[in-house]
C-alpha cells in the first residue's frame, strides 16, 4: 500500500471527523487480526494507537454476520477489566460510532497461539491466564454494573451459540439434543462477566505482562464458557502435536488449577461448575472441527475424525469432571499413536 493511499483510509477520516487525530500527517497501517474486525495502526505525530473497527460480516468461509455494537461492548470489556487488572488488557482512549482506540503495546509482544503451536509450552502461561480469568469471574459475580452493562446476549448468539452449537448440532443430527439443549442453559444463565473467545490468540505475552485482547463477544453470563473455551484450544492443540508430546496436559491442569485458585468457590459449587463445564466442552470441541469457525491448525480429516469419534463416547458420561475427561483425551490419543492412527499432520 502507498503512503498516498495510508494517508487515505477512510479510518484516518472518520478519527479526524470525531476529533481524535492531532497531526495533519497522520497516517494508518492495516494490521493483521481476526475474522471479524480490521485493526488499523495509526501514527498521529509523536504517538502511536491502535484502532479496532468493527466489520458486519466476518471472514470465513460460512455466511455469518453480526451486529457491530459488539465493537462497543469490547471497549467496556477492556475498560471494565481494566479497573480490576490493569496489567492484563490494553489502555483504551475513546469509542466511536463502530470503533475504538487503545494501547499500542509495541513490537515486544508474542502471540500465545503462535507460541503453542510451535510447541512452546510454558506452564505459567497457562497459569496466568487461569488466575487473570477466575479473577474476572469473581469479581463480576453478582455485579449489577456488570450485568447492566453486558446485557447482550444476543450478541452471544449472533457470535458463539449460533455458529459454534446450533450449526454444529445441525450438522450432527444424532448429538443435537446435546448442542440444543446446552444452547438454552447457556443463554438463559447469568452469573459474571464472561470474555466469550478467552483462547490463545487472543493473548500476548510479553514486558512482563498477559496481556488479553478481543473480547467483543462480552457477556454477563456463563463463566463455564469462558473456562471450556480456554482448555477446548489447549486440548486442540495437542491432537495438532501428535504424535509428539509437547506438555500440554501440564497446560491443562495449570490453567484449571489456578483458574479454582482464584475463583474462591465454595466447594459444592466447584463440583458443580466443573461439571458443568465438562459437560459444555466436548460440544465445544467438535464445533471447532464442524462449526462456523473450524480449527484452521487441524490439518487432514485423520485428526478431525478422532474428534468425531472422542465426543460422542464422552458426552453421555454422568457427572464427568474436567479432571476426567482430560484424561480421557490424552489417553484416547494415546490409544490411537500406538494404533498407528495419528501421524503427524504435513507441516506441523
Amino acid at each position: 500500500m502507498s503512503e498516498t493511499d495510508l494517508n487515505s483510509l477512510p479510518i484516518l477520516k472518520l478519527l479526524r471527523a470525531d476529533g481524535h487525530l492531532h497531526s495533519a500527517g497522520a497516517h494508518a497501517v492495516p494490521l493483521t487480526g481476526g475474522v471479524s474486525s480490521d485493526v488499523f495502526l495509526v501514527e498521529d505525530g509523536g504517538r502511536q494507537f491502535v484502532v479496532k473497527q468493527a466489520q458486519p460480516k466476518l471472514k470465513v468461509q460460512d455466511l455469518w454476520q453480526a451486529d457491530i455494537s459488539r465493537n462497543r461492548t469490547e471497549f467496556e470489556y477492556l475498560n471494565y477489566v481494566g479497573r480490576i487488572l490493569p496489567e492484563a488488557v490494553p489502555k483504551v482512549f475513546a469509542a466511536g460510532d463502530g470503533y475504538f482506540t487503545m494501547e499500542y503495546l509495541g513490537e515486544g509482544f508474542v502471540n500465545w497461539k503462535q507460541m503453542l503451536l510451535a510447541g512452546e509450552c510454558n506452564a505459567d502461561h497457562a497459569a496466568q491466564a487461569g488466575r487473570t480469568l477466575g479473577i474476572i469471574h469473581r469479581i463480576s459475580s453478582g455485579n449489577a454494573e456488570a450485568a447492566r452493562i453486558f446485557d447482550t446476549t444476543e450478541n452471544f448468539h449472533q457470535l458463539r451459540t449460533d455458529p459454534y452449537l446450533v450449526t454444529t448440532g445441525q450438522r450432527h443430527p444424532e448429538l443435537r439434543e446435546f448442542f440444543e439443549r446446552e444452547t438454552v442453559r447457556l443463554e438463559s444463565t447469568r452469573e459474571c462477566l464472561v470474555h466469550g473467545d478467552y483462547s490463545p490468540k487472543n493473548m500476548l505475552i510479553g514486558d512482563g505482562r498477559q496481556v488479553v485482547l478481543d473480547c467483543e463477544v462480552a457477556w454477563y453470563g456463563d463463566p463455564a464458557f469462558d473456562l471450556g473455551f480456554l482448555l477446548n484450544h489447549l486440548l486442540l492443540k495437542s491432537l495438532h502435536h501428535a504424535p509428539r508430546e509437547v506438555g500440554l496436559g501440564r497446560l491443562v491442569e495449570q490453567a484449571m488449577g489456578a483458574y479454582y485458585l482464584e475463583r474462591r468457590l465454595p466447594e459444592n459449587k466447584q463440583i458443580e461448575f466443573d461439571r458443568r463445564t465438562a459437560g459444555l466442552l466436548p460440544l465445544l470441541l467438535l464445533a471447532r472441527i464442524d462449526g462456523k469457525s473450524p480449527a484452521e491448525y487441524l490439518r487432514g480429516e485423520q485428526k478431525k475424525d478422532f474428534v468425531r469419534r472422542f465426543v460422542p463416547v464422552i458426552l453421555p458420561v454422568p457427572e464427568l469432571s474436567l479432571a476426567e475427561l482430560s484424561r480421557r483425551w490424552f489417553a484416547a490419543i494415546a490409544e490411537q499413536i500406538q494404533g498407528d492412527e495419528i501421524q503427524e499432520a504435513p507441516g506441523a
